[in-house]
């Protein structure tokens, strides 16, 4: 014990001196050289007492001479006078009280003359045991409990001592504050206390010196006491221990700290606080957790430092796999750095235990996109989180309509709140696909900023730039020059080979699901289904497409992701081959018997462009409530018509109460324009909606559906075609 403290006394005069900048801590300055008066200058010595050299010595002298012991060999020495800056100490002194720069010592105390008027009472912080405690010295407890011969009291949780009744001379009653001077120390760690009460004092805060260890460090400190920095990152309370998960520089660290069953433990630390933590490691079914004894929130420039110190090294653990994409293509060369940053914020986020919300328009294109990214990420997520992480940090969920509805936002931010009061969580990353780049979705978005929600966005619906300020990244062909045909499912794949490269044999058939399901015909989709050829027909891959549109529209709100994951063929061959068959029949059949309702009640009419346009009433000529929906059921009209007036320009609108879906092919609209302009011409109308260029819909109010169709119609009428 006597060692030990020797080195806290070290450790406090480290802390409560400094070297002197003068002489650097020498104490003494040099003023000159001269020649060495011993040995003229020579470095040479001019008698050596030969009996006294050994073996070795006696070979060198032989050799080269012995060296002048006053200068060592060199012939020179130093001429020096004390430093006048430090008085030839090498040091300055603070006092360690209040921290004052102080000259000399008080009475062997490091105090200055305003605070060695006071006597000093330690107060030994939790992380130290009876190793800190020291006979001779006044140290701050309270009462814990009372006996025939005496009163406990606690210096802190870990170190108990007893103050006999003898001498005792004023009550103490528990919970009292008291300060005890340490008479004796028994072999057996007993101490024998006497209660003070000194009319001034100074407190000093006594930590125990503990070397700060990295969570990579801590499964070769099993059963040892260190010290960590980090963030906390969540709280969780359990029917035991309260549960602090904190990230360093390497990684989570678990720490349990124990108050009593199932009560709250340090209920002033909460997530995203400083800390520092010093308990001991143990192995809880062989993974390494921190048993606390102190947690302390640390603020301005340690606070700082720490912080920094924690980003910079998961910015690195964060960067992105450099790839090669799967087919060639200009459009996706020029998307490289905005996928990268995309790819690298998710995995910040993941790194950073935040929950994951993955939001994807519920049809083939969003889902492929989707399960794109979630099968690159579920793997970190379980590396970062544990085993079961995916279940308490990750949920996938379809968009009905192709942007961030209120309705979604909504969800999601109940969703986390419950989280957060639950368990402790930190409000969610959401990542968008397939949705997300337009002026429709910038009201959620409002809503998502005002809880600190970060956002990302991956889509190919044309963009508004208003969305940007909203998003910490955001990926879109639009961007750099391309369209639509470039579809989410193709971004989502390349971006999840960024995230995690060694998913590519699982997901590499997606964006060609993604190409046929959105009807690309970019060279970008020809060029990716011919990559999958070898396995993959252009039918299956159609069939595929159906299906997920299929069970989209069965699963509303669920994910599905069993049943999406069979349909995709990432589970069972079998299954996934008479799954797809299955759904197809009875898509097929369903699509049929709308298409038997709704085709004698197309209207067809020459536009002046020379387009021909056909008109649905969907709400009056369509099966309700069933698939498909008014959104496939124009859809799947305009490709008859399309075979019906070959090679002629062709725009398809479905129509309900409310609403308008618009499908054309040679057609060159700009839909999300035509909404703006339909919204500022048409007043009353509440026009909005859009979409892509030339694939999208509008809402409107019921009353004025009449004034709404016609100007669309005119405006159609009067763009170029091919």
């Amino acid at each position: 014990m006597a060692n030990d403290k020797s080195n806290m006394h070290n450790v406090m005069d480290d802390k409560m001196s400094e070297k002197c900048t003068e002489c650097g801590g020498q104490g003494v300055k040099v003023i000159s050289t001269e020649k060495c008066p011993q040995c003229k200058g020579s470095g040479k010595a001019k008698a050596v007492d030969l009996m006294k050299l050994s073996e070795k010595d006696m070979g060198n002298f032989l050799q080269e001479g012995a060296a002048c012991e006053k200068c060592g060999g060199s012939g020179e020495i130093q001429v020096t006078e004390p430093c006048e800056a430090c008085e030839g100490r090498g040091v300055f002194y603070k006092c360690k009280v209040c921290g004052t720069p102080i000259d000399q010592l008080i009475d062997g105390e490091e105090v200055c003359k305003t605070c060695g008027g006071s006597q000093i009472v330690y107060n030994l912080d939790e992380s130290c045991d009876m190793d800190e405690v020291e006979v001779g010295k006044l140290y701050h407890a309270k009462g814990n409990n009372i006996a025939d011969f005496g009163v406990f009291v606690d210096f802190n949780p870990h170190i108990r001592g007893l103050i006999h009744s003898s001498n005792i001379t004023r009550k103490i009653d528990v919970g009292d504050e008291v300060i005890v001077y340490v008479k004796d120390i028994k072999k057996n760690g007993n101490m024998d206390l006497v209660p003070k009460y000194p009319a001034q004092h100074q407190t000093v805060e006594l930590e125990k010196d503990i070397p700060i260890k990295k969570s990579s460090q801590l499964r070769d400190n099993v059963r040892k006491i260190v010290k960590l920095e980090g963030e906390v990152i969540q709280v969780k309370q359990t029917g035991g221990p309260t549960i602090f998960t904190i990230s360093d520089d390497d990684g989570l660290i678990m720490c349990a700290a124990f108050e009593r069953a199932g009560e709250r433990a340090y209920p002033d630390i909460d997530s995203d606080m400083i800390v520092t933590i010093v308990g001991e490691v143990s192995l809880r079914d062989d993974k390494v957790q921190v048993e606390v004894r102190s947690i302390k929130k640390l603020t301005g420039t340690k606070e700082k430092a720490i912080l920094e110190r924690i980003e910079s090294a998961i910015d690195k653990r964060a960067e992105p796999d450099e790839i090669e994409f799967l087919i060639e293509s200009e459009i996706l060369d020029k998307l490289r750095p905005s996928m990268k940053h995309v790819a690298k914020e998710i995995k910040k986020a993941i790194i950073k235990s935040k929950p994951i919300v993955l939001r994807h328009h519920a049809d083939a294109d969003g889902m492929t996109a989707a399960v794109a990214i979630e099968r690159a990420i579920l793997p970190l997520i379980r590396e970062v989180g544990g085993a079961d992480a995916e279940y308490h940090y990750y949920r996938r969920a379809p968009s009905k309509a192709p942007f961030y509805e209120m309705m979604d936002i909504t969800r999601d931010i109940s969703y986390a709140l419950d989280d957060t009061a639950r368990h402790g969580q930190k409000m969610p990353f959401v990542i968008l696909v397939d949705n997300g780049s337009t002026e429709e979705d910038i009201p959620a978005m409002k809503q998502a900023q005002v809880y600190g929600i970060d956002m990302v966005v991956i889509d190919h619906h044309h963009p508004d730039e208003e969305v940007d300020q909203y998003l910490r990244a955001h990926v879109n062909p639009a961007h750099v020059g391309g369209d639509f045909g470039v579809t989410t499912g193709m971004l989502c794949t390349e971006v999840a080979r960024m995230i995690n490269p060694g998913v590519v044999d699982e997901i590499k058939h997606l964006p060609a699901i993604s190409a046929v399901g959105d009807r690309s015909e970019a060279d970008e989709a020809r060029r990716y289904i011919e990559l999958v050829s070898d396995k993959y027909s252009l039918e299956q891959l159609k069939d595929i497409a159906l299906a997920l549109d299929f069970e989209a529209y069965w699963l509303k709100f669920s994910s599905g992701k069993c049943v999406v994951d069979d349909i995709m063929n990432l589970g069972d061959f079998t299954i996934h081959k008479n799954l797809v068959k299955l759904l197809c029949e009875q898509a097929n059949g369903m699509i049929s018997e709308q298409l038997d309702a709704c085709l004698p009640n197309v209207k067809s009419q020459p536009l002046p462009n020379g387009a021909m346009l056909n008109v649905l009433d969907v709400e009056n000529y369509a099966h309700k409530f069933t698939f498909p929906p008014p959104g496939k059921t124009s859809g799947e009209v305009h490709d008859r018509m399309c075979q019906k007036f070959e090679n002629k320009p062709v725009v398809t609108i479905g129509y309900g109460p409310d609403f308008a879906v618009i499908r054309s092919k040679n057609v060159r609209m700009n839909i999300p324009q035509m909404v703006r302009e339909l919204h500022d011409e048409i007043v009353g109308a509440g026009v909005n909606g859009g979409g892509h260029l030339v694939v999208g819909s509008i809402k409107f109010v019921e009353g004025m559906r009449s004034e709404v169709l016609s100007k669309l119609v005119e405006k159609i009428g009067a763009v170029e075609v091919d």
